[in-house]
């Protein structure tokens, strides 16, 4: 049988988000990413955060580690806890139904789509005076690049998506204690 992203069940963060990496939601799942899809797939940690073209040396974004999964036009999302499970049509229903990651209880739904190359997330149902808020990703040569509320970040790709987190933060240490 073939897993295709339409037959894999949507993951959700559970009850106060996750303290062990889950198992990859679409492993096993050869299908090719639709058109328009940058190809995020893997690990990867932030390197470098900037707030209006201002390095921050200090920002607590530094070092932290995402993996993102990719099929078709779905996108899944694990990092900091939660799991971020989304089809990428630009619709509410198929976008992100979870929780807010800071606090693991805050629900959130939000729409995801690609355009011009970069994964767009805007979340819905907001408070209309915040204004509008969006997160963007996108591929820039090795790094991925990431534009979140008040910053943008940028990524190295550490492991495939399917990799072992516990190798994978075995190699970070590695790397973080070698001058």
């Amino acid at each position: 049988m073939t897993l295709t992203a339409d037959s894999i069940p949507v993951a959700y963060t559970p009850a106060g988000g996750w303290a062990q990496w889950p198992p990859p939601v679409l492993a096993g799942c050869t299908q090719p990413l639709c058109d328009g899809a940058p190809d995020m797939r893997g690990f990867w940690q932030t390197v470098e955060v900037t707030q209006d073209g201002v390095e921050q040396p200090g920002h607590p974004a530094l070092g932290g580690v995402q993996r993102i999964e990719q099929a078709d036009d779905r996108v899944v999302v694990t990092g900091g806890g939660i799991i971020h499970d989304m089809r990428c049509d630009g619709t509410q229903r198929n976008g992100v139904h979870d929780v807010a990651e800071f606090d693991k209880t805050v629900e959130i739904h939000v729409v995801a789509c690609f355009e011009d190359g970069v994964h767009v997330l805007r979340p819905h149902g907001l408070d209309p005076g915040i204004g509008r808020i969006e997160v963007r990703r996108w591929r820039d040569a090795e790094h991925l690049m990431w534009d979140y509320i008040g910053f943008t970040a940028r990524l190295r790709w550490l492991a495939p998506p399917d990799a072992d987190p516990d190798l994978v933060f075995a190699r970070v240490q590695t790397q973080e204690q070698t001058p």
